[in-house]
């Protein structure tokens, strides 16, 4: 009886052991993955339609397409390393409304984000620059505020666009 105590209470201690080194650990574990699947692929569409009209209308330059349908121009790649979905991101930024150019958002100061907890078109767009780098993201609805809008200065199925300058990523 006095054996088996013992080896119920090491494989205790074993275990409190275990499950304790996780909370000590100095490395940040991150799961998580970008899911695309539930996107309104009809709505993308006339999204993208939308999106490049304006770019040619506009005749802006040197855009690129992500296989996602974001499009964007990299003004400065920067340097160090990309930023990763579960790392937090300072940036200064503007937003508006690609229909009217309405700016319904901006940063008065630097600013600091989780990516993973952004708008799927910053998911999407900051990790293509680096600290110090600055882009401009042409965002599909569907990859916003989609057909709910955001309060009242975002309507349904609004197109966005962003300026972003990426300062820092921890």
């Amino acid at each position: 009886m006095r054996l088996y105590f013992k080896a119920v209470l090491a494989a205790l201690f074993l275990g409190i052991i275990i499950l304790s080194s996780g909370c000590f650990s100095n490395t940040d574990e991150c799961n998580y993955e970008l899911n695309l699947s539930g996107v309104n692929n009809s709505q993308l569409e006339k999204d993208i339609s939308a999106i490049d009209a304006y770019l040619a209308d506009n005749n802006i330059e040197n855009v690129q397409e992500h296989s996602s349908g974001v499009r964007y121009v990299i003004h400065e790649e920067g340097s160090g390393e990309f930023p990763g979905l579960c790392d937090q991101v300072s940036v200064n930024y503007q937003g508006q409304l690609m229909s009217d150019g309405t700016v319904f958002d901006q940063s008065q100061n630097p600013v600091t984000f989780p990516l993973r907890n952004l708008i799927y078109g910053w998911q999407i767009g900051i990790p293509l620059i680096q600290p110090g780098g600055s882009i401009t993201l042409y965002i599909p609805s569907v990859y916003a505020y989609g057909s709910r809008g955001s309060g009242e200065s975002i309507p349904p199925n609004a197109n966005l666009i962003f300026e972003i300058d990426l300062l820092n990523t921890q």
